[in-house]
């Protein structure tokens, strides 16, 4: 019998029964390595199935680790976008740099990944489907913490007890706010909005990305591959939240055509092509930022925990991260409660040191000032003649997975 077989077997005779809310990458991530471990796992999921397609997301340092073990690697290699170029326009349109991708993200060719999201999330519910019991097109409702588990009542109708519930549901996690209270308590808003969709690839774009940019304002042409598609981006700044746009479509492009009106280049197709997207997501850039994870017998991972944003590159790879940590500590440690605390010890300086990324690297993507575009211009152009990045680990490989072993 193997060391994973004898972990297992430990921790069926247990009995542990897991409820986690999300059902996109850190959620059944989260279920493959507790279903290892020998918890019985229910994934609870609002969407009617797996989500593809999506925008690409990168996978790096330690997250590669995660991937490989969990036997998912080759076919997210063969799934690896591989930009081939990054392309910079001012506001008129001018190119002002073409560079390889990885000088401005800090990703590593040939190592790091980049696939789409819903690949992804493909292979990880692949990779778990017949192991773990999926609940599609319904949600979590109420939560009812007691001294033997949680019980737990789904919008659906039905009610369940679980010994955890784990929430893995997202920036605007639900689980989050029935446990601490409302999301603006965690919410750190970083200045930006964004309006994201898919429109026909008129540009003869193959695996590149090209950004038009103007003081406080982006426009991104991103395409992942060689199809008819490409993504469109469209980024600004904002000194506060649109609060009354979040729940109004139409609110959310009129803001975006307001902000955007009279911009050059192809801005007046983005914005047309924007008005008649039925994929919209819109969203500010912010992170989630919290002193603790877990409350009695819930707990949370990835964005719901700890959301960096996409101005760090490492949403997908700290939910990876995250659910090895919190499954491998929940199963090594006596109790739920010593689990929850080993987990947060282990992770929460590597989420940190991500998080705290966001002042770097992409983040000068988007400069406010036109002082400032041009100090970030200026860098571009002189990219080719800059020294090499200083030796040491970078953010997303500092932390070494673990073997977790079970107590006893």
């Amino acid at each position: 019998m193997t060391r994973t077989d004898q972990l297992a077997n430990a921790s069926a005779a247990r009995g542990r029964t897991v409820l986690i809310s999300g059902a996109s990458i850190a959620g059944p991530a989260l279920a493959y390595w507790l279903n290892r471990y020998g918890f019985a796992v229910t994934v609870v999921e609002r969407a009617g199935t797996v989500r593809d397609g999506g925008y690409p997301v990168d996978v790096r340092g330690t997250a590669l680790d995660v991937v490989r073990r969990m036997g998912i690697l080759p076919r997210l290699r063969d799934a690896h976008i591989g930009l081939r170029r990054l392309t910079f326009l001012d506001e008129d349109g001018a190119e002002v740099a073409s560079v390889d991708p990885h000088a401005v993200t800090g990703g590593v060719a040939g190592r790091d990944l980049e696939v789409r999201r819903g690949v992804l999330a493909g292979a990880i519910h692949d990779a778990v489907r017949d192991d773990v019991e999926f609940l599609f097109g319904d949600s979590i409702d109420t939560l009812d913490q007691h001294r033997h588990g949680v019980d737990v009542t789904f919008r659906g109708g039905a009610r369940r007890t679980f010994d955890l519930v784990l929430g893995a549901d997202g920036l605007h996690s639900h689980t989050r706010a029935l446990l601490f209270g409302p999301e603006e308590r965690f919410h750190r808003y970083l200045g930006y909005c964004f309006a994201g969709f898919t429109l026909r690839n008129t540009f003869g774009l193959v695996r590149e990305t090209t950004m038009w940019n103007a003081p406080g304002r982006a426009a991104v042409l991103y395409a992942a591959g060689d199809d008819d598609d490409v993504h469109g981006f469209l980024n600004f700044a904002r000194a506060e939240p649109p609060f009354d746009a979040f729940r109004d479509p139409q609110a959310q492009r009129d803001l975006v055509a307001e902000v955007f009106d009279g911009a050059g280049w192809e801005v007046p197709g983005l914005l047309a092509a924007l008005r008649d997207a039925d994929d919209l997501f819109f969203d500010v850039v912010s992170q989630i930022r919290m002193d603790r994870w877990s409350s009695g017998r819930v707990a949370l991972v990835g964005d719901a925990a700890y959301a960096p944003s996409f101005l760090t590159g490492q949403g997908s790879s700290l939910a990876l991260v995250g659910a090895y940590m919190l499954a491998g500590s929940l199963a090594a440690e006596r109790g739920h409660a010593a689990g929850f605390a080993a987990y947060e010890r282990d992770t929460r300086g590597f989420v940190t040191l991500n998080q705290d990324q966001v002042g770097r690297g992409e983040a000068a993507l988007f400069p406010v000032t036109a002082r400032a575009l041009e100090r970030r211009n200026a860098m571009l152009r002189s990219l080719g003649s800059m020294p090499p990045p200083a030796e040491g680990r970078p953010a997303h490989e500092a932390l070494v997975l673990p073997e977790f072993r079970l107590p006893g």
